[in-house]
């Protein structure tokens, strides 16, 4: 049934507008909106958990781009997931709670037909998720063109960092 998927590629941006480093995949993808790609489809939103579903059903490509606090490496660090790589977080939790690793485990179980063929995310290491406010912190604001960089790489768009 995956002929019934779209091939505009959709892009989310998922975060907060008014929580410091948490809007930055907002930022993202306002900034690639901006670009007016063709084929491109972007959105965003300040959702989570069982709810980006519908968003991603009937689209074959998704990408995903959006905070990430990892304590693993330092803020503004632009990392590139497969869903695969967050198998390890996926558990049993109440609606409200569930992470997107299990959203898509979810999604895969209920709706396969509907899923997307590939999903990438784009995660940027995040420093400050609590402070409400629209400035993010710099390390975070000065790795946005990295996280545009790398969301055009998935597109198979190389373009230069100093170009975004």
């Amino acid at each position: 049934m995956a002929q019934s998927l779209s091939d505009t590629i959709l892009i989310i941006g998922l975060g907060s507008p008014i929580v410091s480093d948490d809007r930055v995949g907002l930022e993202v993808v306002q900034r690639l909106e901006d670009m007016g790609l063709d084929g491109i489809e972007t959105r965003q939103e300040a959702i989570g958990g069982l709810d980006i579903l519908p968003m991603i059903w009937g689209y074959r490509r998704v990408i995903i781009v959006d905070a990430i606090q990892s304590r693993t490496c330092p803020p503004g660090t632009v990392m590139v997931f497969n869903p695969e790589d967050f198998a390890p977080t996926i558990a049993d939790a109440s609606a409200h709670q569930v992470n997107l690793a299990t959203a898509m485990a979810l999604g895969r179980q209920l709706e396969p037909e509907l899923m997307p063929e590939q999903v990438r995310f784009v995660a940027i290491e995040v420093e400050d998720i609590l402070t409400v406010s629209e400035d993010m912190t710099p390390a975070v604001e000065a790795a946005v063109p990295e996280a545009m960089s790398e969301v055009l790489k998935l597109l198979g768009l190389e373009v230069e960092t100093a170009e975004v």
